[in-house]
């Protein structure tokens, strides 16, 4: 199957899939939305007790034509469960502000990064393009299978943008001098597109200092049509 994706995502390196690549990612049923804490080709969902309880307490909002609600974000063992789910035209952002400090030692001194993991959801079928939201984000240009990556508003050229669907295949895109990254979606199902960025300069969260600011946010959008999708891999069992 891999002979139907078109050469910009041949390009690419096959995604790592390590455990220092954790994100979150936002799925939805017909009933709500949920964020995932794990890996999205691994079939990998962290879990209560365990690395999920990290999360001090995710913010979730519901973007419309309409304007913004908030949602609310209630834990489950696996994830959080949003009070919404966003229809067509309609989009879903989501991300921890408050994860906590992440340190690590450099000869004698300790460096202190705060890592912010978002994520956003398309509705089925929408391809309107969207301002960005989150500080570090993924948006439709308006354009099919076209989308571009923004830092603090402004387009962010040269980045890596790994895709993934839940068979487990993966690939890693670079964006172009405007941020935009292209891509086919041979399949039906989900597709999720994410991109990392570090900003070595030094800040404050809840009170404490930090060197480094880390982001890593995920698009998630979903194919109707194409090839049928390729079922998931085995569910990974979760970090304790």
């Amino acid at each position: 199957m891999n002979r139907l994706i078109t050469s910009a995502l041949l390009c690419g390196a096959a995604l790592s899939g390590t455990a220092q690549a954790h994100q979150v990612w936002l799925e939805q049923t017909p009933a709500a939305a949920q964020l995932y804490f794990g890996e999205f080709n691994e079939n990998l969902r962290e879990v209560s007790p365990g690395l999920l309880d990290r999360f001090v307490q995710p913010s979730a909002v519901l973007v419309t034509a309409r304007g913004e609600q908030p949602l609310k974000a209630d834990k489950t063992t696996n994830g959080f469960v949003l009070s919404g789910r966003a229809g067509a035209g309609e989009t879903i952002v989501a991300q921890d502000t408050g994860y906590p400090l992440l340190e690590r030692k450099d000869g004698d001194k300790v460096i202190r990064t705060a890592w912010t993991p978002a994520a956003r959801l398309l509705g089925a079928g929408s391809t309107t393009a969207v301002a960005p939201k989150l500080a570090l984000d993924i948006v439709p240009t308006g354009h099919a299978g076209e989308y571009q990556v923004v830092y603090a508003g402004r387009p962010l050229p040269k980045a890596k943008v790994g895709v993934a669907v839940q068979s487990g295949w993966g690939r890693e895109l670079r964006t172009d001098d405007q941020g935009i990254v292209r891509l086919a979606q041979p399949w039906q199902g989900t597709y999720v597109l994410e991109v990392h960025h570090v900003d070595k300069t030094a800040g404050e969260r809840n009170g404490k200092p930090y060197d480094i600011a880390s982001y890593v946010t995920t698009l998630s959008l979903t194919q109707g049509d194409g090839l049928p999708a390729v079922p998931a891999v085995p569910a990974a069992t979760p970090n304790k």
